[in-house]
């Protein structure tokens, strides 16, 4: 098997763990032994037990971000809350996310970890809608991006997780509304031929 397999079977090995475990008890040793492979297999890709779940997390889930350009504020708001709504409903991540944030809060490390390896990546994803709305005009150049990014994942995180609440396209179009008018969202601008 190549490295890159190996190591994608691995991700898939973690994952897994992730999902019917939780982080708690999911080891370098279990990994090792449900992937068939020695422990120096996992120490020559990560250092730590950390840096093993959150690139594995991160590898499921930073590409979900790469949200296309639709032409309109409106149209990558929909698409980027689509794309959360589907992240969520995984049914192993769906797991996993939860129980990953609980545990972020007890182990500074595993914080650090998914800082570095899912939540910064994510957003630097998502930044780019961000800076073609302000090219086209739809939002000011001192939108606050923080929590314009906030928004793209936490209203959804906390209906489907939070509230076990089902994430409706209704629910999902008041939103758009709603986050539109919050940024204070204009049309674009006409562009001159």
């Amino acid at each position: 098997m190549l490295r890159v397999e190996l190591t994608d079977a691995i991700v898939e090995v973690v994952i897994d763990e992730l999902a019917e475990k939780g982080y708690a008890r999911t080891s370098m040793d279990g990994v090792a032994r449900r992937a068939e492979v020695g422990k120096s297999s996992l120490y020559r890709r990560w250092s730590s037990k950390q840096d093993m779940v959150a690139d594995a997390v991160s590898q499921l889930s930073v590409p979900l971000v790469d949200i296309p350009d639709s032409g309109s504020l409106r149209g990558d708001i929909e698409r980027a809350f689509e794309m959360v709504a589907q992240w969520l409903s995984d049914e192993r991540l769906g797991r996993i996310l939860p129980d990953l944030t609980a545990e972020a809060k007890r182990n500074p490390a595993l914080a650090k970890a998914l800082t570095e390896h899912l939540e910064n990546p994510r957003r630097a994803k998502a930044e780019p809608v961000l800076d073609r709305a302000i090219a086209r005009g739809e939002l000011p150049p001192d939108v606050d991006r923080e929590l314009a990014l906030d928004i793209f994942a936490a209203p959804i995180y906390w209906r489907y997780t939070v509230r076990r609440t089902e994430i409706t396209p209704e629910f999902l179009a008041t939103l758009t509304d709603s986050t539109l008018a919050f940024l204070g969202a204009r049309p674009a601008k006409k562009r001159r031929r």
